[in-house]
């Protein structure tokens, strides 16, 4: 069987961990033909991992690669989605909140192309169960999302709202809003915000709430979602990424996941 040609946007910690799983368990159907990253060092290292591939700019990734893998940040996460869909190239996209608002014109574009677009399900779960409820209504979704200081450290919000992360000793409310709003304070950590509004459709609005908790060494997502069908209560405790505390495990192994669906025939859950 011929592997499918894989290029990867981005070559920190959530690049390097797909890498390490392609050249590993998903070998024999995927290869890395090419990497590509802002700082040139970050990808030359990836290539101890993928020893076939090149360092390439984007658009010759692009152009070499019949998927892509998107995992550098939501400030190009839908420059890049946009140009692998219009060149008919499938693509997988970590940076969800860079997209959020914007996905109309990338679904039209896939559909014309016949490029797959996916969007894993990263950190959360449940997401095939507020899909299938947006289809009768969904009344509300709420999400409390916990986590350790420190992986809250360096977000956008910071910049505007003063906050010592470094001094809270009890778990304390750090935004309480929408999902537009989280996604654009913390691009790195919340793009499990993104994936819900996405699933639950334009006429939900997302309330979200985030919080940092010292006592905590997981990343903790609770969910409420209301509908005339049914009540959804999901409840996700997820241990960091080894690499990059703000990053949970669990979002690599979800994309992971959804790279080896991508050749098989069997489909598990909607």
């Amino acid at each position: 069987m011929k592997k499918v040609k894989i290029g990867i946007i981005g070559c920190g910690a959530i690049g390097t961990s797909l890498a390490k799983i392609i050249e590993g368990r998903l070998s024999e159907e995927f290869c890395v033909v090419a990497v590509c990253d802002a700082q040139q060092e970050k990808a030359r290292a990836l290539l101890g991992i993928c020893r076939r591939a090149k360092v390439l700019d984007a658009h010759r990734l692009i152009a070499v690669s019949d998927f892509v893998i998107e995992a550098s940040s939501a400030a190009v996460s839908y420059r890049f989605a946009r140009q692998s869909l219009l060149a008919g190239k499938s693509i997988l996209v970590m940076s969800i909140g860079g997209i959020l608002g914007k996905e109309k014109g990338l679904f039209s574009i896939s559909r014309k192309t016949g490029a797959r677009f996916l969007l894993p399900s990263g950190a959360i779960c449940g997401l095939d169960g507020i899909r299938a409820l947006s289809a009768v209504g969904i009344t509300s979704i709420t999400m409390n999302t916990s986590k350790p200081p420190k992986a809250l450290a360096g977000a956008a919000f910071f910049k505007s709202h003063k906050v010592d992360l470094s001094a809270i000793r009890k778990k304390t409310l750090i935004f309480s809003g929408y999902a537009a709003q989280a996604v654009r304070f913390f691009p790195q950590n919340i793009n499990v915000v993104a994936l819900l509004q996405l699933a639950a459709g334009p006429r939900v609005r997302v309330k979200v709430q985030i919080w940092a908790d010292p006592a905590l060494h997981r990343n903790v997502h609770e969910i409420d979602v209301e509908s005339k069908a049914a009540r959804l209560k999901i409840s996700c405790e997820n241990t960091a990424s080894p690499d990059n505390p703000k990053t949970s495990y669990l979002a690599i192994l979800s994309a992971a996941a959804s790279l080896a669906g991508f050749s098989d025939a069997v489909r598990i859950g909607s």
